[in-house]
């Protein structure tokens, strides 16, 4: 099979990853062995492969946004048949013992293992998938709109909630990618007024034509103070900034894997009972959740498809912030 793989990582205007030619490994027991069909192209996917967060071993195959039709079953698999279309996400499998794991805070396991991380992912022919933490996806959405549901989706959805968000809230989406775009339409389904804050012409009026109230950029006055935000930008001088904007007892999430320094503030910006929190990971009940719910709502999906070939191409594009919506590989 052909597999993007990273041995050294290096800026991605350098072309880091190189299309090679591996052997397909069968799936043990309880795996899939999945044909990919699809995989979501993620600023996680970004900051691996230009070394911003370092995979226990290189080479390794990125992705985890997967699309896939099973291609063969492992054994003791129960539940999925050969060619049932599934979707793998970030997490590819958690210890299910541990304290968090009973907590029912299996994206915090530290025997946690992620897809294109830990294990090979997605920017490939075949991808193995434990067949416990593979997806059902909704039968309505094709190939190319499902995959970035599988992360920037289901990463969205657990910033609400990690957000403390409520029907009816004003919300605040800080940048406006892939994530961004699936949130607002979560929040806009449960009654919120969602105000997005991008420094990109395109993305802001993306934001509107999906039901933003207001967009505008960071520097700008909002045309009201915020109940509940979320910062998608790995960028740290942007959360005093937004707690200026968020009311006495809101939430601001950090939805990032890797953010640069959050620089010294005043007390003043989180006094008034605000409440700062991370996003880390998201669990397999967060993607049966959402999942659901696209499936009601239903979404539109931006996404910019790139023949397989193109990864390196598909990263930069979404490192200079030239695709609206999410950037997916197609096999």
């Amino acid at each position: 099979m052909r597999a993007h793989r990273l041995t050294t990582p290096g800026p991605v205007e350098g072309n880091p990853l190189e299309l090679e030619q591996l052997p397909v490994t069968q799936p043990g027991p309880g795996q899939l062995l999945l044909r990919v069909r699809t995989c979501g192209v993620c600023h996680t996917d970004l900051h691996l492969v230009e070394g911003d967060i370092r995979p226990p071993e290189l080479p390794r195959t990125p992705g985890h946004q997967v699309v896939g039709y099973v291609a063969v079953l492992g054994p003791q698999v129960q539940g999925w048949a050969v060619g049932d279309r599934c979707g793998l996400a970030w997490l590819h499998r958690a210890c299910g013992d541990c304290p968090y794991c009973r907590r029912g805070q299996e994206n915090l396991c530290e025997r946690a293992a992620f897809t294109g991380f830990h294990v090979d992912g997605g920017f490939a022919e075949y991808v193995l998938a434990e067949a416990d933490y593979a997806l059902r996806l909704p039968p309505d959405i094709p190939d190319g709109q499902a995959a970035p549901l599988l992360c920037a989706g289901i990463i969205g959805y657990r910033s609400l909630r990690q957000a403390d968000l409520s029907p009816g809230e004003r919300l605040g989406l800080v940048g406006f990618g892939a994530s961004a775009h699936l949130a607002l339409q979560v929040a806009r389904h449960w009654g919120c007024e969602v105000f997005v804050f991008s420094r990109s012409e395109n993305h802001r009026r993306l934001a509107r034509e999906l039901g933003a109230a207001w967009a505008g950029g960071v520097e700008q006055p909002a045309p009201g103070m915020l109940d509940r935000a979320v910062i998608f930008a790995p960028a740290g001088p942007l959360v005093p900034v937004i707690l200026e904007k968020l009311r006495p007892g809101g939430t601001l999430a950090l939805n990032a894997i890797h953010m640069s320094p959050i620089p010294e503030m005043a007390y003043g910006l989180l006094y008034g009972e605000r409440t700062l929190r991370s996003v880390a990971n998201a669990t397999r009940r967060d993607g049966v959740e959402f999942l659901q719910l696209a499936g009601e709502i239903p979404m539109r999906i931006r996404a910019q498809e790139y023949p397989f070939e193109q990864a390196n191409r598909a990263l930069l594009d979404l490192k200079l912030s030239r695709i609206e919506g999410a950037g997916v590989l197609r096999l």
